[in-house]
């Protein structure tokens, strides 16, 4: 095995919040990999393009990470697959291609994380989830039926893995994060959106949490949104 550094992975790593993320633990001297179905462009460090609601191709690349570097501190799941659509026109197609990205992803990425962070002393999981899973609002069936299975997912791993030294915990965004995709579609005042660097920030935090006092859901907003 080679020299030990610590292993940060961010399952969609994509433009945005996953970038920043990436920068975030990297600024903390970690080997963070960046993982996903589609590669940003120009990627923050190492990035991996895999499927991962697929087992086959996510857990031998998590399996040779670990190899190398032994079992991940920080796991961060940021994958999302938006559907807006009123129900009569949303198909059987869209609600399995919203929760094979959110929570399939998240089966396949536990699966893979889980016992080495166990052996290896424990470390963080930190799910990333929307308004939608607290809230089905009109026109977002599939994509609430989704989230809302992902938080209870991340609620009963959180049972069962911290009390063996595994701090998960669920985010929720309450808001529109700032990137060039999200200004063209809303035009909204930057100044009311959640800056990504932000967010990391909050997730680095969480992921340095005493084990007296571990989050395990926490929502974020910005000041002008209302709740």
């Amino acid at each position: 095995m080679a020299e030990q550094k610590t292993l940060a992975l961010v399952a969609g790593a994509g433009a945005g919040l996953g970038q920043a993320l990436v920068s975030r633990f990297q600024a903390e001297g970690m080997v963070t990999v960046g993982l996903g179905r589609t590669q940003p462009d120009n990627p923050i460090g190492s990035f991996h393009q895999v499927d991962l609601s697929d087992p086959g191709e996510t857990a031998p690349v998590i399996a040779d990470l670990i190899a190398t570097y032994g079992p991940p501190k920080i796991v961060v799941h940021n994958t999302a697959e938006l559907v807006i659509s009123p129900f009569l026109k949303t198909t059987l197609n869209d609600y399995q291609r919203s929760w094979t990205s959110m929570v399939q992803t998240l089966i396949v990425l536990a699966q893979s994380v889980m016992q080495p962070m166990v052996r290896g002393g424990g470390g963080t999981l930190i799910v990333s989830g929307a308004t939608a899973s607290l809230r089905g609002g009109a026109q977002f069936s599939a994509f609430a039926s989704a989230k809302f299975a992902l938080r209870g997912l991340t609620q009963s791993l959180a049972r069962e893995f911290q009390p063996v030294g595994v701090h998960i915990t669920h985010v929720t965004l309450d808001g529109i994060i700032d990137t060039a995709r999200s200004r063209d579609r809303h035009s909204l005042d930057p100044a009311k959106m959640m800056k990504p660097e932000d967010i990391a920030e909050v997730y680095w935090q969480l992921a340095q949490q005493p084990r007296s006092t571990w989050t395990q859901e926490l929502d974020l907003r910005p000041s002008t949104e209302g709740f």
